[in-house]
């Protein structure tokens, strides 16, 4: 695994997620796909034992392939079309593993695969991640106070100003608030977050997609945009100051917008990314033209890393139901995101 910087198909890890989940079984599912191979080199980060499970039920030709991670040559060679090559970062094989039940072995499992990938792409051992689902009461379960990936991975990488963007269809979706109560919103709601959401959504347009000159659309927190206060003051008092402050170091962006109005617009192509306010605002308008297939991306972070859209789902966890279309997008998206570095 010597792959650096630019190159045809870079290697990515791929983490194994919550093996209670559906994890592993997307990705036996994405590996056997030719578009994942056509654009990269995949490295499992994940229990071999599982995946040796995984395979067997659903009756897949791969073979599963453990790596060393020792970066010979030989070893090279074995990433390769109808394997799994794994690198298995855990110290004993995961048995007795209960399918669709949350539980501080497989929540500890799975912060060990993110934090070995994590390793891997800051030493340039591969081009960048992607990640499976992983289940929040899991790792809450095996010491991780972390709500998701996204701080988990902040905070592994020591990154201060980070951002979670969701992409699927046209639209692009850079959140300010992410897993928070609604009744929390407003109140985290801060004048310098929104303007570093704008900055980083900016930035995102220009660095990952080559858009010179992106235009941001702002959503508004309350209905109407707050009707001049009729309705909240916030788009007043918090959201409006933070655009113009944008608009004043040179971003193009406008808002607030009404959110019931702003999306629409986004569809038709008026807007190059949007700055949603919370998790649902931004999450319902995407998952409604582009179920299934979104993806989602850490903005800000010293490395890349994408994911599916989707949790654990553990109510078809071992049951060769679930879909890889959203996995196999985010693995096509890191390498393209490798490639244009």
């Amino acid at each position: 695994m010597t792959s650096k910087g630019k190159q045809s198909r870079p290697y990515l890890a791929i983490t194994m997620g919550d093996p209670a989940g559906i994890g592993p079984e997307i990705i036996v599912k994405a590996l056997a796909s030719p578009r994942v191979w056509r654009a990269c080199r995949p490295i499992v980060v994940g229990a071999t034992s599982v995946f040796e499970q995984e395979v067997r039920r659903l009756q897949s030709l791969l073979r599963v392939v453990p790596l060393k991670g020792d970066h010979t040559h030989t070893e090279e060679k074995q990433i390769a079309k109808g394997c799994i090559p794994i690198l298995d970062p855990l110290d004993k094989p995961l048995v007795r593993l209960q399918k669709g039940k949350a539980a501080r072995v497989t929540g500890a499992a799975s912060l060990s695969c993110i934090e070995t990938a994590v390793r891997l792409a800051q030493y340039g051992c591969v081009g960048g991640m992607v990640t499976a689902p992983i289940n929040k009461e899991a790792i809450n379960l095996a010491g991780c106070s972390h709500p998701g990936h996204t701080e988990l991975l902040a905070d592994l990488t020591k990154t201060k100003n980070f951002g979670m963007m969701l992409l699927g269809g046209p639209l692009k979706i850079l959140f300010v608030t992410t897993h928070l109560s609604i009744r929390k919103v407003p109140e985290a709601l801060t004048t310098k977050k929104i303007v570093q959401a704008i900055r980083l959504a900016n930035a995102s347009m220009r660095q990952h997609f080559q858009i010179s000159c992106p235009h941001i659309g702002v959503a508004a927190l309350n209905p109407h945009a707050g009707e001049h206060g009729l309705f909240g003051n916030e788009e007043q008092k918090i959201i409006g100051p933070a655009v113009q402050q944008a608009k004043q170091a040179g971003i193009r962006v406008s808002g607030p917008w009404p959110a019931d109005t702003l999306f629409g617009a986004a569809v038709r192509g008026d807007y190059d990314v949007i700055v949603a306010m919370y998790h649902d605002q931004g999450l319902i308008p995407l998952k409604t033209i582009a179920f299934g297939e979104c993806i989602n991306m850490t903005i800000g972070l010293p490395i890349i890393r994408t994911s599916v859209d989707h949790g654990t789902a553990y109510d078809i966890a071992g049951k060769g139901r679930a879909d890889p279309k959203s996995l196999i997008q985010a693995i096509v998206l890191a390498a393209q995101l490798v490639q244009k570095q």
